[in-house]
């Protein structure tokens, strides 16, 4: 059994699961734990079914219950391929994390590709694209190559692709890349793992070192905690004077980084401003937005434009 397996292989038990999830829905989180729990005792190995049962937990108030079902998730999924590592640190039992699984980043935005522009575009007031395009656009350069890191589904490509003579796009969601590919803004499009060291990453499995007169990473570097593997893949992959525009959620005062209840981190500035003057980035232009909104509620980001200088 895969350990994301919605079913649990047992009929009575995902039938037990299906109730839990209609009482859920319908505000009895109690219920719905006490439900989960018995389809848990017919099929103990359902990492999906112990998330799920952890989740009912916490929204149930019950903090420390919600902790052992989260630990015995992570016992059947080592991969955490659900993000339950990071739901324990938000819970105070473990250390945050340095970043996600990857696993868990791919999943999420595999299952999300097919009605992501319409969540997040319609629903959420994303501007992170048209905003970041804007202060590419300030500095009156054209741009001989453009590689755009967590293009997902391709709606940064649109907006600089006039500036571009050549364009890639790099996404660690294969099916976010499809959606992108349908665009046909991208002049290439392949898997890559922002969270790895340089070379093993896949952005130079199909072109070279210092290739890019211009970066882009919009709303993806949220799904990491520390930058340092992105700005070690920027610094190999930008050309000298190439510019990096970016995007992060506003992590407040301080330096550093926090992960926020939505299982994104937000990055302070001064944290940012350090890692960018460390990899030879001048920074030319910062901009602090509303960038999206969860919840009903406005996100703050900071959208960076900078210049490698070494």
């Amino acid at each position: 059994m895969q350990p994301s397996q919605l079913s649990s292989g047992d009929v009575i038990a995902d039938r037990r699961a299906d109730y839990a999830r209609m009482l859920a829905e319908g505000g009895d989180a109690e219920a719905a734990a006490e439900l989960m729990e018995q389809a848990l005792d017919l099929a103990p190995g359902w990492a999906a079914g112990w998330y799920r049962l952890a989740t009912y937990r916490e929204k149930a108030g019950k903090a420390d219950a919600a902790v052992q079902a989260y630990r015995r998730t992570l016992d059947l999924d080592p991969e955490d391929i659900f993000g339950a590592g990071l739901k324990l640190a938000l819970l105070g039992d473990a250390q945050t994390p340095a970043r996600p699984s990857s696993r868990y980043v791919e999943r999420l935005f595999d299952d999300y590709a097919d009605r992501f522009e319409t969540s997040l575009v319609e629903k959420l007031d994303y501007s992170a694209p048209e905003k970041l395009a804007a202060l590419v656009a300030s500095t009156g350069r054209h741009y001989r190559r453009a590689v755009d890191l967590g293009c997902g589904t391709g709606l940064l490509g649109p907006e600089i692709r006039s500036r571009v003579a050549q364009l890639e796009g790099f996404d660690l969601s294969q099916n976010m890349l499809a959606k992108a590919a349908e665009k046909h803004v991208y002049d290439h499009l392949a898997q890559a793992d922002l969270s790895l060291a340089s070379q093993a990453s896949g952005i130079f499995s199909g072109g070279g070192r210092q290739r890019a007169d211009l970066v882009t990473a919009a709303d993806v570097l949220m799904y990491l905690g520390n930058l340092e593997s992105v700005l070690a893949i920027v610094d190999d992959l930008a050309a000298p004077g190439a510019d990096f525009a970016f995007s992060v959620e506003d992590g407040g005062e301080g330096n550093g980084f926090h992960l926020a209840p939505s299982l994104r981190y937000a990055h302070t500035q001064t944290y940012v401003e350090g890692l960018a003057a460390a990899h030879g980035l001048e920074i030319l232009d910062l901009v602090k937005t509303t960038i999206r909104k969860d919840g009903g509620k406005p996100v703050s980001g900071i959208l960076f434009l900078t210049r490698k200088t070494l």
